[in-house]
């Protein structure tokens, strides 16, 4: 091979990387880490709820949370993975993850949620639920972090962001602290996404629309993306 090939499939590759960096928002450092490890970081998504806990359920449609979450969560995952991200699903199907629905199901899928999480490693956790209140009124997207979690606000406020950019938000909301569990299982930067409200009609029709659901998952993305660019 002589000086010059070498030069141009040097220039080649930079120029290569440089457009991923370009395209993905992704920062330097944290592509030098990922490729140091296994060339692409893994963002471990979560669709809330499963099989017999359906958790809430829409007040015109009478549509599961947990049918909505994993079709939301399936979105999410295509826009990580077109982005060149290693994506894991907790709940890839509408089952739980309890095993035989006997007394301690929920314990039990939360526990193996947490297993999922913790084996992966993943540079981030996005679990996707949906929200419900007394009042048919409130509505909107609201993101959670664990306290004294740093890396879990600021990615929590990244996605907030994004969502409150969307043309559908009728009211910005800010990124709140959640005592979860799915934010305390772990020490990996963890948010937990509401996406909207059930319980209101507006948010329900939205929700149960393939075309938001894609276009929640598009911001969900954005968010996250920039989170990572930030250097975190």
């Amino acid at each position: 091979m002589n000086f010059l090939y070498r030069h141009r499939v040097a220039f080649g590759f930079l120029s290569l990387l440089l457009a991923v960096i370009l395209t993905f928002g992704i920062c330097f450092f944290a592509l030098a880490r990922t490729t140091a490890q296994t060339g692409r970081l893994t963002v471990v998504i979560d669709a809330g709820h499963g099989g017999i806990d359906g958790g809430v359920t829409g007040i015109k449609s009478g549509v599961k949370e947990s049918d909505v979450n994993l079709s939301i969560s399936r979105h999410l995952q295509k826009e990580f993975e077109e982005a060149g991200f290693l994506v894991v699903q907790t709940r890839p199907t509408e089952a739980g993850l309890y095993g035989a629905a006997t007394s301690g199901f929920k314990k039990r899928d939360m526990k193996k949620r947490a297993e999922v999480i913790e084996s992966n490693a993943p540079a981030l956790v996005i679990s996707i639920h949906q929200n419900s209140f007394p009042l048919s009124t409130r509505r909107g997207a609201q993101v959670f972090f664990r306290e004294n979690g740093e890396n879990s606000k600021t990615l929590a406020c990244a996605i907030q962001t994004a969502l409150n950019e969307m043309p559908e938000c009728v009211k910005k909301s800010e990124a709140l602290k959640g005592d979860y569990f799915m934010l305390n299982c772990n020490e990996f930067p963890a948010v937990i996404v509401e996406c909207g409200f059930l319980t209101n009609p507006e948010d329900e029709a939205l929700l149960v629309s393939e075309e938001y659901q894609k276009k929640l998952a598009a911001a969900i993305k954005k968010g996250a993306l920039a989170y990572l660019s930030a250097g975190a």
